[in-house]
């Protein structure tokens, strides 16, 4: 309820207005979810529709390519889903029926099984944060002693099949995610050049997906990853920094935005424009 009445009065300041229709008009919005149940997909769809140009990822990066960002729809609008979490696949229908050019980030090493993801396991939510900030060995060393392996495989699945790929290929663009998620500067630079290459690589041969992407898992990167990543002949990087992109936005460090699967439309239409994480951001400092 706080979210919502916050949200509710933050787009009565016309803020949120006035950033759509003076900075993203000529900007590309990148946009990110995990889980959307398709009930709040077809809503929150429908409000962004309204107010923005929804386009493809590859559509940005073509036209990046070749300096024509400018010619792009006004307010251009690019929405993701990061992991492959098999809910994804309740998406298909409304993604067939209205044509939305969506992008969905595959764990490669996790679809089509039932290993977990690490940060869905057992553990409490200030564990989860304090390993994201620990070296991998160490990470991988605490999940254990919980019970995680990351080539265990479980009594249930938690990610996309190999099945539901298929079915959706054809109307989503597959990109990469990197193997197990694991938070890549902490990791050795061998670990972190598999995990890039071998996702792209196995996501290819093994799904016929053409792999030109990489989301960073947790948004966390550095020069090293990014390196790696034209190493393995990626085009381009998605990170979770907070901004909007242009002609001029690095490639490999392309900015997004998060947008919770619960959010109304007051609070969809207040997060699209930054203007949500640029005030949290501030309460954080």
């Amino acid at each position: 309820m706080i979210r919502k009445f916050t949200s509710f009065l933050l787009r009565l300041t016309l803020i949120p207005f006035l950033i759509r229709e003076l900075v993203q008009r000529k900007k590309v919005t990148i946009i990110f979810y995990h889980k959307l149940e398709p009930n709040k997909a077809k809503k929150h769809f429908k409000t962004l529709k309204s107010k923005y140009s929804l386009i493809s990822l590859k559509d940005y990066i073509e036209a990046k390519k070749l300096g024509n960002v400018d010619k792009l729809p006004p307010k251009s609008l690019i929405i993701t889903f990061d992991d492959g979490f098999k809910d994804n696949y309740k998406l298909k229908p409304l993604l067939e029926k209205q044509k939305l050019p969506v992008t969905i980030f595959l764990c490669s090493s996790i679809i089509g099984t039932k290993r977990h993801f690490w940060w869905k396991h057992n553990i409490k939510k200030n564990m989860r944060e304090y390993l994201k900030r620990i070296p991998d060995k160490e990470r991988l060393d605490i999940l254990r002693k919980f019970g995680f392996e990351e080539k265990k495989e479980f009594k249930n699945r938690q990610a996309l099949s190999k099945n539901e790929i298929e079915g959706m290929k054809n109307i989503v663009d597959f990109q990469s995610h990197t193997m197990f998620h694991p938070i890549l500067p902490k990791c050795s630079r061998d670990r972190v050049y598999k995990e890039i290459l071998q996702s792209k690589t196995d996501l290819e041969n093994n799904y016929g997906l053409s792999i030109y992407a990489l989301s960073y898992p947790n948004g966390d990167y550095s020069d090293r990853e990014i390196s790696m990543a034209k190493k393995a002949g990626y085009e381009c990087g998605i990170t979770v920094d907070l901004g909007f992109n242009s002609q001029n936005t690095d490639l490999f460090r392309l900015k997004r935005i998060f947008i919770d699967k619960d959010a109304d439309a007051n609070e969809l239409l207040v997060r699209t424009s930054g203007l949500w994480d640029c005030i949290w951001d501030i309460l954080k400092s």
